[in-house]
Protein backbone atom coordinates (compact mmCIF):
# COMPACT_ATOMS: atom_id res chain seq x y z
CA UNK A 1 0.00 0.00 0.00
CA UNK A 2 2.82 2.42 0.83
CA UNK A 3 4.36 1.43 -2.55
CA UNK A 4 1.29 2.52 -4.28
CA UNK A 5 0.80 6.20 -2.21
CA UNK A 6 4.14 6.67 -3.23
CA UNK A 7 4.11 6.14 -7.19
CA UNK A 8 0.66 7.72 -6.77
CA UNK A 9 2.09 11.47 -5.92
CA UNK A 10 2.66 13.43 -8.98
CA UNK A 11 5.62 15.42 -9.90
CA UNK A 12 5.14 19.29 -10.85
CA UNK A 13 5.22 19.77 -14.35
CA UNK A 14 7.73 21.79 -16.37
CA UNK A 15 5.07 24.47 -17.42
CA UNK A 16 3.98 24.94 -13.75
CA UNK A 17 7.51 26.13 -12.70
CA UNK A 18 7.60 28.31 -15.69
CA UNK A 19 5.07 30.47 -14.49
CA UNK A 20 6.54 30.65 -11.17
CA UNK A 21 9.15 31.47 -12.47
CA UNK A 22 7.60 34.71 -14.92
CA UNK A 23 5.64 36.01 -12.11
CA UNK A 24 8.61 36.23 -9.51
CA UNK A 25 10.23 38.46 -12.93
CA UNK A 26 7.19 40.12 -13.07
CA UNK A 27 6.79 41.44 -9.37
CA UNK A 28 10.83 42.03 -9.75
CA UNK A 29 10.17 44.31 -12.80
CA UNK A 30 7.31 45.74 -11.10
CA UNK A 31 9.25 46.90 -7.73
CA UNK A 32 11.63 47.86 -10.25
CA UNK A 33 10.12 50.07 -12.36
CA UNK A 34 8.03 51.86 -9.00
CA UNK A 35 11.46 52.36 -7.25
CA UNK A 36 12.16 54.11 -10.59
CA UNK A 37 9.50 56.31 -10.55
CA UNK A 38 10.40 57.10 -7.32
CA UNK A 39 13.50 58.41 -7.90
CA UNK A 40 13.01 60.30 -11.14
CA UNK A 41 9.92 62.29 -9.27
CA UNK A 42 12.49 64.66 -7.25
CA UNK A 43 15.36 64.36 -9.24
CA UNK A 44 12.91 65.89 -12.09
CA UNK A 45 12.20 68.55 -9.67
CA UNK A 46 15.54 68.76 -7.92
CA UNK A 47 16.86 69.60 -12.14
CA UNK A 48 14.00 72.21 -12.91
CA UNK A 49 14.63 74.04 -9.93
CA UNK A 50 18.42 74.26 -10.79
CA UNK A 51 17.48 74.95 -14.17
CA UNK A 52 15.06 77.48 -13.34
CA UNK A 53 17.37 79.08 -10.78
CA UNK A 54 20.68 79.39 -13.06
CA UNK A 55 18.03 80.66 -15.94
CA UNK A 56 17.05 83.84 -13.32
CA UNK A 57 20.07 84.37 -12.44
CA UNK A 58 20.92 87.97 -12.61
CA UNK A 59 17.05 89.30 -12.90
CA UNK A 60 15.74 91.08 -10.37
CA UNK A 61 13.23 90.11 -8.29
CA UNK A 62 10.66 92.80 -8.45
CA UNK A 63 7.91 93.04 -5.80
CA UNK A 64 5.19 95.62 -5.32
CA UNK A 65 4.40 96.85 -1.90
CA UNK A 66 1.99 99.17 -2.55
CA UNK A 67 -0.50 96.86 -4.70
CA UNK A 68 -3.66 98.73 -3.82
CA UNK A 69 -2.00 102.07 -2.72
CA UNK A 70 -1.67 105.00 -4.17
CA UNK A 71 -4.52 105.48 -6.37
CA UNK A 72 -5.25 107.73 -8.23
CA UNK A 73 -2.10 107.77 -9.01
CA UNK A 74 0.42 111.04 -10.21
CA UNK A 75 1.13 111.77 -13.52
CA UNK A 76 3.62 113.52 -15.02
CA UNK A 77 1.48 116.11 -16.18
CA UNK A 78 0.23 117.16 -13.00
CA UNK A 79 4.15 117.24 -11.61
CA UNK A 80 4.81 119.48 -14.58
CA UNK A 81 1.97 122.22 -13.67
CA UNK A 82 3.40 122.23 -10.09
CA UNK A 83 6.38 123.03 -10.92
CA UNK A 84 5.21 126.12 -13.53
CA UNK A 85 2.63 127.75 -10.76
CA UNK A 86 5.53 127.36 -8.22
CA UNK A 87 7.93 128.86 -10.38
CA UNK A 88 5.39 132.22 -10.75
CA UNK A 89 5.95 132.35 -6.90
CA UNK A 90 7.72 135.53 -5.40
CA UNK A 91 11.16 135.08 -4.67
CA UNK A 92 11.85 131.68 -6.45
CA UNK A 93 14.97 131.57 -8.61
CA UNK A 94 14.13 127.51 -8.95
CA UNK A 95 12.04 124.82 -8.75
CA UNK A 96 12.60 120.73 -8.53
CA UNK A 97 9.83 118.19 -8.58
CA UNK A 98 10.50 114.98 -7.74
CA UNK A 99 8.25 112.07 -7.18
CA UNK A 100 9.63 108.81 -5.44
CA UNK A 101 8.47 105.63 -4.20
CA UNK A 102 5.18 107.13 -2.22
CA UNK A 103 6.83 110.99 -1.21
CA UNK A 104 6.38 113.74 -3.64
CA UNK A 105 9.05 116.27 -2.77
CA UNK A 106 9.37 119.58 -3.87
CA UNK A 107 12.39 121.88 -3.95
CA UNK A 108 12.31 125.40 -4.09
CA UNK A 109 15.61 127.21 -4.56
CA UNK A 110 14.63 131.25 -3.16
CA UNK A 111 16.44 134.17 -3.12
CA UNK A 112 19.49 134.75 -0.54
CA UNK A 113 18.01 137.36 0.63
CA UNK A 114 14.88 135.33 1.84
CA UNK A 115 14.52 135.21 5.82
CA UNK A 116 13.34 132.60 8.08
CA UNK A 117 9.77 133.92 8.16
CA UNK A 118 9.35 134.45 3.89
CA UNK A 119 11.03 131.25 3.68
CA UNK A 120 8.09 129.51 6.07
CA UNK A 121 5.62 131.83 3.94
CA UNK A 122 7.19 130.52 0.52
CA UNK A 123 7.02 126.81 2.18
CA UNK A 124 2.93 127.18 2.93
CA UNK A 125 2.53 129.03 -1.13
CA UNK A 126 4.15 126.37 -2.65
CA UNK A 127 2.12 123.84 -0.55
CA UNK A 128 -0.89 125.38 -1.58
CA UNK A 129 0.43 125.45 -5.11
CA UNK A 130 0.63 121.54 -5.03
CA UNK A 131 -2.74 121.00 -3.06
CA UNK A 132 -4.21 122.98 -6.39
CA UNK A 133 -3.11 120.71 -8.75
CA UNK A 134 -3.46 117.19 -6.58
CA UNK A 135 -6.29 117.71 -3.75
CA UNK A 136 -4.93 117.28 -0.57
CA UNK A 137 -7.36 114.83 0.54
CA UNK A 138 -7.43 112.45 -1.89
CA UNK A 139 -3.48 112.39 -2.66
CA UNK A 140 -1.57 112.77 0.56
CA UNK A 141 -4.36 111.53 3.27
CA UNK A 142 -4.79 107.63 3.53
CA UNK A 143 -8.53 106.16 3.84
CA UNK A 144 -10.39 102.90 4.62
CA UNK A 145 -6.45 101.19 4.94
CA UNK A 146 -5.32 102.49 1.91
CA UNK A 147 -1.88 104.04 1.86
CA UNK A 148 -1.58 107.26 0.12
CA UNK A 149 1.38 109.92 -0.76
CA UNK A 150 4.00 111.85 1.24
CA UNK A 151 4.34 115.38 0.57
CA UNK A 152 7.76 117.54 1.18
CA UNK A 153 8.31 120.90 0.37
CA UNK A 154 11.48 122.27 0.85
CA UNK A 155 12.55 125.73 0.81
CA UNK A 156 16.34 126.95 1.34
CA UNK A 157 18.01 130.04 0.04
CA UNK A 158 21.45 128.43 -1.28
CA UNK A 159 22.41 124.80 -0.36
CA UNK A 160 26.09 125.85 -0.59
CA UNK A 161 26.22 128.35 2.60
CA UNK A 162 24.86 125.30 5.26
CA UNK A 163 26.16 126.75 8.07
CA UNK A 164 26.25 130.25 7.95
CA UNK A 165 24.23 132.78 9.75
CA UNK A 166 21.99 134.10 6.71
CA UNK A 167 21.62 130.04 5.79
CA UNK A 168 17.95 129.38 5.29
CA UNK A 169 16.17 126.02 5.19
CA UNK A 170 12.71 125.21 5.93
CA UNK A 171 10.53 121.85 5.27
CA UNK A 172 6.90 121.99 5.18
CA UNK A 173 5.48 118.28 5.18
CA UNK A 174 2.57 116.51 5.72
CA UNK A 175 2.25 112.40 5.55
CA UNK A 176 -0.77 110.29 4.39
CA UNK A 177 -1.20 109.62 8.53
CA UNK A 178 -1.08 113.52 9.60
CA UNK A 179 -4.20 115.60 10.00
CA UNK A 180 -2.32 118.89 8.85
CA UNK A 181 0.96 119.74 7.21
CA UNK A 182 4.07 120.95 9.76
CA UNK A 183 6.41 123.42 9.35
CA UNK A 184 9.96 123.36 10.35
CA UNK A 185 12.63 125.91 10.30
CA UNK A 186 15.83 123.05 9.88
CA UNK A 187 18.48 125.50 9.81
CA UNK A 188 17.54 126.95 12.99
CA UNK A 189 18.85 125.11 15.82
CA UNK A 190 16.66 124.77 19.09
CA UNK A 191 19.80 124.51 21.04
CA UNK A 192 22.12 127.48 19.41
CA UNK A 193 25.14 126.63 21.85
CA UNK A 194 25.08 123.18 21.35
CA UNK A 195 24.67 123.59 17.55
CA UNK A 196 27.99 125.71 17.35
CA UNK A 197 29.36 123.40 20.10
CA UNK A 198 28.88 119.98 17.56
CA UNK A 199 29.99 122.58 14.48
CA UNK A 200 33.41 123.48 16.53
CA UNK A 201 33.93 119.46 17.37
CA UNK A 202 33.41 118.77 13.50
CA UNK A 203 35.45 121.68 13.19
CA UNK A 204 38.46 120.21 14.53
CA UNK A 205 37.80 117.15 13.65
CA UNK A 206 38.29 118.17 9.70
CA UNK A 207 41.03 120.56 10.98
CA UNK A 208 43.48 118.57 12.84
CA UNK A 209 46.73 119.06 11.63
CA UNK A 210 46.14 122.60 12.07
CA UNK A 211 45.25 122.25 15.65
CA UNK A 212 47.86 120.12 16.70
CA UNK A 213 50.83 122.80 14.59
CA UNK A 214 49.66 125.34 17.28
CA UNK A 215 50.05 122.92 19.83
CA UNK A 216 53.44 122.08 19.21
CA UNK A 217 54.52 126.07 18.84
CA UNK A 218 53.41 126.83 21.73
CA UNK A 219 55.50 123.94 23.40
CA UNK A 220 58.47 125.56 21.41
CA UNK A 221 58.04 128.84 22.38
CA UNK A 222 57.58 127.70 26.35
CA UNK A 223 61.08 125.33 26.15
CA UNK A 224 62.71 128.67 24.64
CA UNK A 225 62.04 131.19 27.00
CA UNK A 226 63.08 128.44 29.45
CA UNK A 227 66.30 128.52 27.87
CA UNK A 228 66.38 132.23 28.13
CA UNK A 229 66.09 132.37 31.99
CA UNK A 230 68.90 129.83 32.72
CA UNK A 231 70.72 132.12 30.57
CA UNK A 232 70.78 135.15 32.15
CA UNK A 233 70.97 133.68 35.43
Amino acid sequence: MSEQKKTSKKKPSATTAKKHKSKKKDKSTIILIVGLVLIAIPCAILGWILISASMDTGKPINGDRFKGDLDPAITKDQLSEIESRIKGENQVEKVTVELTTATLRVYVDAVDSISDEEASALSETAYNDVTAVLNEGTYFTAAGGKKMYDLEVHVYNNIDKSGAGDYVYVIRSKNSGMEQAATQVVSKPLDAELAQQLRDELAEKRNPTQNKDNDDEEVVGGEDTEAQDETKE
